[in-house]
């Protein structure tokens, strides 16, 4: 039945040319460091959310011996199968929503995100989620960009803030990725923040954070507000 609620356009530049320039975009050597260090440390069943093309695909531990991998993107998933074919992982796409995980309670050992939550439209939500699947004491990977602690590429960010939801398929600049996690109930166990190598105009878009953050030691109610 229709309930009066528009569904959301799809568009040529979102579908087929936003995953592919994301992936080039993303791939460049200094980012490509960021991830390696994001990485380390994951271990077990590990859920990924916004896989994408499968970037992360070749710097998965030794110790990961499964991955839940979460994308929307059709071709992001298409470009990604050359990857997960020859991956000594077992990757399995299993959903393609990052704020509604279908996976069990306390399922998984691991979980890890990058550059994702600057895009999915509820982050608390999908934080949640994460919590949720994770066993307890977990610790979810993160690589993230998001809002820059210099007031100047800030007040910048702000003003470029809409523009770059219209373009980049939704994407934030000016998410507090830290304040995200703690809000969300994780305990922050290693932190790094990092600035892209480039020119002063690109800095709105080079603030970047690594993190490591612990689940609760107790399972929690996926319903509780943060």
């Amino acid at each position: 039945m229709f309930d009066g609620r528009a569904e959301p356009v799809v568009t040529l530049w979102d579908e087929h040319v936003l995953p592919r320039l994301t992936y080039r975009l993303l791939s460049s050597r200094d980012v490509t460091r960021r991830r390696r260090q994001a990485v380390v440390g994951l271990r077990g069943h590990v859920v990924e959310i916004g896989f994408g093309a499968g970037p992360n695909v070749p710097h998965y531990p030794a110790a990961v011996t499964a991955v839940s991998a979460v994308e929307p993107s059709v071709v992001a998933r298409r470009l990604a199968a050359g990857r997960i074919a020859a991956s000594s992982v077992a990757i399995s796409l299993v959903g393609l929503d990052g704020q509604d995980l279908p996976l069990a309670d306390a399922s998984c050992d691991s979980a890890l995100s990058t550059f994702t939550l600057c895009t999915v439209p509820d982050p608390d939500r999908a934080l949640r989620e994460l919590r949720r699947v994770l066993r307890p004491g977990g610790v979810l990977h993160v690589l993230e960009h998001g809002l820059s602690p210099d007031p100047r590429t800030a007040r910048w960010q702000h003003r470029l803030d809409p523009l770059e939801q219209a373009l980049v398929g939704g994407c934030h600049l000016v998410r507090p990725v830290e304040d995200m996690l703690t809000r969300a109930g994780f305990t922050l166990d290693r932190v790094s923040t990092h600035e892209l190598r480039g020119p002063r105009v690109s800095r709105p878009w080079g603030h970047l954070t690594v993190a490591h953050a612990r689940s609760p030691a107790a399972p929690v109610d996926p319903e509780e507000s943060p």
